[in-house]
């Protein structure tokens, strides 16, 4: 981590939602969060600033100019939501590609109760089953799919995208396969047996401890040494692993649901929750304990989501190069941030 993350400075009076702000020696994603919005929860600069900082979140140089977006995710106050999104239907609608020869749907398969990336009660399934529908449509696809929601994440990948009963499952991490031999089984698996699209989406997982923890005040990883953390069961673990946390280093607790995780550590049976930031905040809130729970202004990990295909399946790489087609007209015309920009404003007036 570098210094810009190591301590938490004043925070300036100048950072205001819906606007441009120009970095400060100092400055942090969380302090400049905190200023516009009254919370460390930075995802949503991440996600309006993501070509800026996406080489190095973690340093943010004096001079950089970063969009502020509205509350609700617009990018300036005049901006209406959804603009984008229309604009691109309309355009696909009147260019549709025809074609005589029959192909069966590519199946999806994702899972609820992550919200608001994979839930069956929100607007079309989440934010990334919308992206996996609108890839679908866009860069010349005009393939039919369908999506079906089996909610035991882990049966993804060890039976149902290695048999062929699901083409793609959304949406996992890659872990950085270029450092394979430091990874544990279940991420090296992941590089050797599957296939990633581009990424989708890039998540902030921040480190939560109670305000007394020895962990508190850690300012690298390898003050980490002898903690327990907890991640649920299937999210990633390949950031921390490459950061030599494994066990017996570090003890790991994996629920299948990310609340307990947020439970365990109010009880103190562990000493650190780490998830994306959107989670950990919802968590809190939900449990009311938002005070007293603290985040590592120091240490932050960005983990990379992506579709992700069977190598096994002889269809896989086709499937994923339609879908990397998709991703990249969206990245371009700026549908991708309408839809994450709007998935999160349904999200946000779900929450109590």
């Amino acid at each position: 981590m570098t210094a810009a993350m190591i301590s938490l400075p004043v925070l300036a009076a100048a950072q205001e939602a819906c606007t441009t702000y120009t970095v400060k020696d100092g400055d942090t994603l969380g302090s400049i969060a905190q200023a516009a919005y009254g919370t460390f929860d930075y995802q949503n600069i991440f996600n309006a600033n993501r070509d800026a900082l996406a080489a190095n979140p973690n340093s943010l140089p004096a001079g950089l100019q970063l969009i502020l977006p509205c509350a609700d995710g617009r990018l300036t106050p005049d901006q209406d939501l959804s603009s984008v999104i229309e604009s691109e239907t309309q355009k696909q609608e009147t260019s549709k590609p025809k074609s005589n020869v029959y192909e069966p749907p590519l199946k999806f398969v994702t899972s609820n109760n992550w919200m608001p990336f994979t839930d069956e009660s929100l607007n079309g399934g989440g934010i990334f089953v919308r992206m996996a529908a609108t890839a679908m449509q866009r860069g010349g696809n005009d393939r039919d799919y369908t999506v079906a929601y089996v909610d035991d994440w882990m049966s993804h990948i060890d039976t149902l995208l290695p048999s062929g009963a699901f083409d793609v499952s959304i949406a996992w991490e890659a872990p950085d396969c270029s450092k394979l031999d430091m990874l544990g089984e279940f991420s090296a698996r992941m590089c050797t047996e599957f296939d990633f699209s581009l990424p989708i989406y890039e998540a902030a997982y921040t480190f939560n401890t109670l305000p007394d923890s020895k962990y508190a005040n850690a300012r690298s990883f390898d003050e980490y040494a002898g903690a327990k953390i907890c991640r649920p069961e299937a999210w990633p673990l390949g950031d921390l692993e490459v950061q030599g946390l494994t066990p017996p280093v570090v003890e790991y607790v994996q629920p299948k649901d990310p609340l307990d995780c947020a439970n365990l550590l109010m009880k103190g049976e562990v000493d650190i929750y780490s998830i994306e930031t959107e989670t950990s905040v919802a968590n809190f809130k939900e449990l009311g304990v938002t005070d007293k729970v603290v985040t590592n202004p120091a240490i932050a990990t960005f983990i990379s989501y992506h579709f992700l295909t069977a190598k096994s399946n002889p269809r896989g790489r086709v499937y994923i190069a339609m879908l990397n087609r998709g991703i990249t007209e969206m990245r371009e015309s700026g549908e991708w941030y309408d839809i994450v920009a709007t998935g999160l404003e349904e999200y946000n007036k779900l929450k109590p």
